[in-house]
């Protein structure tokens, strides 16, 4: 779950238990079968991932430190309910991160990466197949290889720290609303050509338009 494209050489280590305990709870919380609210029992979850309690239990660490879940004393650990207001929070964060980003491209008069194009029409075609995980997988993707591409890495280790919520974020929102696939796709592409036209008015406006969608689609999200 990184900025950069995996590469297709197959990394020969194993991963670690903890390593696997955590890609299997994040992706059962991103996916939606740990829901909102839920809490996680230790024993089950190292059944289910086929390890011990301890890997587990640091795994369960490492997604509270990322804001997946809670851990509660005496209650053990709760799927963070992500509220209306965190979801304002972190779209006006991302506003202010992208919106600079596109500021530093164009001052630089740096052209994007054909795979800005690419990542959008895959998200796209997982819309089409309702794979709803895998959409917002590919709009994080996105988003960040524009954050990237202005070349401040400190810019880009800040926004990929929001990864977790805004792939939850997007899940919850794409499958609620399935009909905006094309218009998202559409404001993706736009983007990427306002940016390599050098028009930041036009990409700052249509990113305005992106993020600011998402409002309408509050009543889904607790207070």
């Amino acid at each position: 779950m990184t900025r950069q494209t995996r590469d297709a050489t197959p990394d020969p280590r194993p991963a670690s238990a903890s390593a696997r305990a955590y890609e299997w709870i994040s992706t059962a919380i991103l996916t939606g079968v740990f829901h909102e609210g839920q809490f996680l029992d230790e024993v089950e979850l190292s059944h289910a991932v086929g390890t011990s309690r301890t890997p587990v239990r640091e795994a369960l660490h490492r997604l509270q430190a990322e804001r997946f879940i809670d851990i509660l004393p005496r209650r053990g650990a709760q799927v963070r309910t992500i509220s209306a207001r965190e979801l304002h929070e972190v779209y006006a964060t991302r506003f202010v991160i992208e919106s600079h980003a596109f500021e530093e491209i164009i001052a630089h008069r740096k052209t994007l990466p054909e795979a800005a194009t690419t990542v959008a029409d895959e998200l796209f075609t997982a819309g089409q197949k309702r794979s709803w995980y895998d959409v917002a997988q590919c709009d994080q993707r996105l988003h960040s290889l524009l954050v990237a591409h202005a070349g401040n890495q400190v810019m880009s280790e800040l926004y990929d720290s929001l990864q977790p919520r805004q792939v939850r974020l997007a899940v919850r929102t794409i499958s609620t609303a399935p009909e905006r696939l094309s218009t998202i796709h559409s404001e993706h592409l736009d983007i990427i050509r306002h940016l390599n036209a050098g028009d930041l008015t036009a990409a700052v406006i249509t990113l305005r338009q992106h993020l600011d969608r998402i409002p309408s689609l509050m009543r889904t999200f607790s207070e």
